[in-house]
């Protein structure tokens, strides 16, 4: 039981780094962001890549496609336009999912201190650094933390049980991502967690490639959360994102076995080889989808919206 609750301890410290990772970014930037998002939307290729900038900048898909639905909500921004954001976004979240795959253990502390002493300053930008700092310095913590339990807990039978059987099945691996991601509404934690069964030699490669998948979308949930109430076009744009995600999935589970058979060809260690392989996820299906924007928005509206008489230009 101690265990567990260390690792839900990690989860949190995870998800609290990554938001004040996000906030200090955005009060570096949120003067520009939503400036960006309107102006630089009017094809779906600039909304791409405006979409994968601000994703990285943010560090969250969730908190672009959020602030996206809420343009929409506003009537600033139209379903249409939201489109390219959603393909960048899938893009924008990938830089997270590097990120965690470096290693920096040696100046954690010095990079905490130094970030908690910036966040005490009143000056706006020493804040939003030290908010940065401290943010990079908890999301690598809790890494670590997730690797050191890994092994601990899975001393656990029933925890033990688990691990075994979603090793022995992809569905199982791909639900247990989608499940867990939705509940904590972050993919990149999930990803963190197996990676640190998979750097603890316990999570086999493929199921750690199904539970990438799944987390991706789990993760949709915000914005269908954030759509609520929202008007039409805001659940056009969440059931896009969830689409997108559920199609490239649906792509890509096929090609497991040889994402697994070639890893090595990527890196030597095996959570470098799911980050990248998380890479090459994303950036494939906005890609596969970004010829086709325009008949993906009408396939959206056809679906969730058959009242309509718009078509997506």
């Amino acid at each position: 039981m101690f265990y567990i609750l260390l690792f839900v301890l990690c989860i949190l410290l995870f998800i609290f780094g990554m938001t004040i990772i996000r906030f200090g970014l955005f009060n570096l930037s949120a003067n520009k962001l939503k400036t960006w998002l309107i102006k630089l939307t009017r094809t779906p290729l600039k909304g791409m890549l405006t979409g994968t900038f601000i994703t990285a900048l943010l560090q969250s898909s969730s908190a672009v496609m959020v602030i996206t639905i809420g343009l929409i909500s506003a009537r600033i921004m139209t379903f249409p336009q939201s489109i390219g954001i959603i393909l960048g976004t899938n893009i924008g979240t990938t830089f997270k999912t590097e990120l965690i795959t470096f290693d920096i253990d040696k100046i954690l502390v010095p990079l905490a201190v130094c970030g908690a002493g910036l966040i005490l300053f009143k000056n706006k930008k020493a804040r939003s650094i030290g908010m940065l700092l401290f943010g990079i310095a908890s999301v690598f913590t809790s890494m670590k933390g997730f690797e050191l339990l890994a092994q601990p807990l899975t001393g656990m039978p029933f925890i033990n049980k688990f691990i075994l059987s979603i090793n022995d099945n992809i569905t199982l691996s791909l639900l247990t991502g989608t499940v867990i991601t939705s509940i904590i509404q972050s993919s990149t934690a999930m990803t963190g967690i197996a990676m640190g069964f998979l750097t603890a030699g316990l999570l086999q490669l493929d199921a750690g490639i199904a539970i990438v998948l799944g987390a991706n979308i789990g993760t949709c949930i915000t914005a269908v959360i954030a759509s609520i109430g929202g008007g039409k076009e805001s659940r056009l744009a969440a059931f896009a994102h969830v689409w997108l995600n559920v199609f490239g999935v649906l792509l890509f589970i096929p090609l497991i076995p040889f994402l697994t058979e070639n890893a090595t060809l990527l890196a030597s260690q095996k959570d470098v080889q799911l980050a990248h392989i998380s890479v090459i996820f994303n950036v494939a299906t906005s890609l596969i989808v970004l010829p086709f924007a325009t008949k993906f928005g009408e396939m959206i509206l056809f679906l969730h919206d058959r009242s309509s008489k718009k078509t997506i230009t």
